[in-house]
């Protein structure tokens, strides 16, 4: 198979990942276990935050474009777990390359949690696309590219992410588990407009700034 020249995260297809590096989807089935299962507990303001963006938000969220998306409800979850601590903080629309056996991989990432003040520098977990559903959209083959880039950036075997389709959230962590061989694994959806549903998006997110940032 020939290489791609270059990869572009924004049009990034997973067929041509895969001429690239050796990736190939998982399916342990506790491999999200610890991180779902974060010990976190919500206070009222927090309780009352999800519960006032799913009464807000439940007749809109299916149609809201992608910036209404991100500013009207995901940006209000991002700034109560509040981003910025510790010299890390959250970047949106910033630039990430990499070069991974030699094809460049670049792009803007929609969300990127990463080391630095005024940019990014090592990251640490993503958020793709912000869009309103579309059957024509490809976040998860973005969202991948985007994390193999990270872990070729920070000499690691393991990344998170997520990325957001309408009201539905899919977690995703990519492993390193040989030499140019990767594994992939998608949590199921999580539909941001259930109460507990949402809780659980807010706990993951929680568990990323508190426990795997460090």
């Amino acid at each position: 198979m020939d290489k791609p020249e270059k990869i572009v995260f924004q049009t990034a297809k997973f067929d041509d990942l895969v001429k690239i590096v050796n990736l190939k989807s998982g399916r342990k089935t506790d491999i999200f276990f610890e991180w779902f299962n974060f010990d976190y507990s919500l206070n009222d303001d927090e309780k009352n935050l999800l519960s006032t963006l799913i009464e807000v938000h439940f007749d809109l969220v299916n149609g809201y474009s992608e910036e209404e998306l991100k500013m009207y409800f995901i940006s209000q979850l991002l700034v109560r777990v509040n981003f910025i601590f510790k010299n890390k903080r959250g970047f949106f629309d910033r630039p990430l390359k990499a070069i991974i056996n030699g094809v460049e991989f670049s792009g803007k990432t929609d969300f990127m949690l990463a080391t630095g003040i005024n940019e990014p520098s090592k990251p640490y977990f993503f958020i793709q696309e912000f869009k309103r559903t579309s059957h024509n959209s490809l976040p998860e083959e973005q969202l991948l590219a985007e994390m193999l880039v990270a872990i070729a950036l920070n000499k690691v075997n393991l990344m998170r992410g997520a990325y957001v389709i309408g009201r539905n959230w899919n977690f995703v962590i990519l492993e390193k588990i040989g030499e140019n061989s990767y594994q992939y694994f998608v949590s199921k959806s999580y539909d941001s407009l259930d109460f507990n549903e949402l809780k659980q998006i807010y706990i993951c997110l929680q568990a990323v700034k508190l426990k795997y940032c460090e």
